[in-house]
């Protein structure tokens, strides 16, 4: 199979959609998270969506091939709390490996399906590694400043397993997404630094902070360009941003972006902002239309969506996008 480096050169590429937003569609109850393996836990576990992949692993398939037939070169897995730091809510991180090691599988094998059908367009399985629920630059505690909920090593060990897990099931490249804390996420590329060399692989990273409002900065306060310049001594793919902002109002940080950078640049935004219920009225047209101003600025080597965005969102981005030449980067493809 074609290596994903050279496939960027030829076209923009796209990411799938929201997997939390498909599986609300299923209406999981207590028991469905449990089924049988998992009746007697002795804890809540409704709305562990990770867990899904060992309890439901046929709807996470039915969600990636929904994906893969919209149009999305690249899913991600089902993993974007596969973390013992995320997993310990559920006292379930005992199962860590297994959680994201099944996860790939399952992706995986949905890819290579697509694969064989048409081998013109291959299709590629991001190993998803999300922020965890602790920030290890700010404290959780207003009267105790310099308090932390996490120590920077015990994030680096957290990840590590993690990024094992994954490509040990078969994830292409690693997603080290919707980051507020940059120091959280340098903790995950020191861990993925670390596999890489023992295990001698070189597995393309993607890279993805979230802007939380419109002041432009993480959530610990780094602007785009900070963002950029402090993840730029990693050896990545791409840098992009995701979640938390419409497509319309990400277009000024991935101009910064594309100006400052060799690396790849990716965007996969929200069906637009929340309404008073929290759900997504943006629709995949309206959205479509928006990334437009993405790909005629020549922005962005891959682009797909977060929350709020299903199928037929990632079919209008793939239709668009085909039109459109990717933007121009170095990338090593040796």
């Amino acid at each position: 199979m074609k290596d994903i480096r050279a496939v960027m050169k030829e076209r923009i590429l796209v990411l799938d959609g929201a997997m939390g937003t498909m599986l609300q569609r299923y209406k999981f109850q207590e028991e469905d998270f449990r089924a049988e393996r998992f009746k007697d836990w002795k804890h809540p576990l409704q709305g562990n969506n990770d867990l899904l992949s060992l309890t439901q692993p046929k709807a996470i398939a039915e969600v990636h091939a929904k994906y893969f037939e919209a149009g999305a070169d690249i899913v991600e897995t089902n993993t974007f709390s596969g973390t013992t730091i995320a997993m310990a809510d559920y006292h379930m991180e005992d199962l860590v490996y297994e959680l994201n090691y099944e996860s790939a599988k399952i992706a995986k094998r949905v890819a290579a399906e697509f694969t064989a059908k048409e081998p013109h367009k291959p299709r590629f399985v991001a190993g998803s590694m999300g922020p965890t629920n602790k920030t290890a630059s700010m404290s959780p505690d207003v009267n105790d400043p310099g308090f932390r909920a996490v120590s920077f090593d015990e994030l680096r060990i957290a990840y590590k397993e993690q990024a094992e897990a994954l490509i040990d099931g078969g994830a292409d490249l690693l997603l080290v997404e919707t980051i507020f804390d940059t120091l959280n996420a340098k903790a995950a590329l020191f861990a993925i630094e670390e596999v890489k060399e023992e295990r001698n692989i070189d597995i393309p990273i993607m890279v993805s902070g979230t802007i939380t409002d419109a002041s432009g900065r993480t959530l610990s306060g780094q602007t785009a360009e900070a963002f950029l310049i402090s993840i730029s001594h990693i050896p990545i793919l791409t840098v992009g941003f995701n979640c938390a902002l419409g497509a319309s109002q990400l277009v000024p940080h991935l101009e910064v972006l594309s100006n400052k950078t060799d690396f790849g640049v990716s965007a996969h935004p929200n069906a637009g902002l929340p309404n008073a219920f929290g759900e997504y009225d943006e629709s995949p047209e309206q959205m479509a239309a928006q990334i437009k101003e993405y790909v005629e600025k020549g922005l962005v080597n891959i682009v797909g969506g977060c929350c709020g965005t299903t199928p037929p969102h990632i079919k209008a981005i793939a239709e668009l996008v085909k039109e459109f030449q990717p933007r121009q980067m170095i990338l090593e493809t040796e």
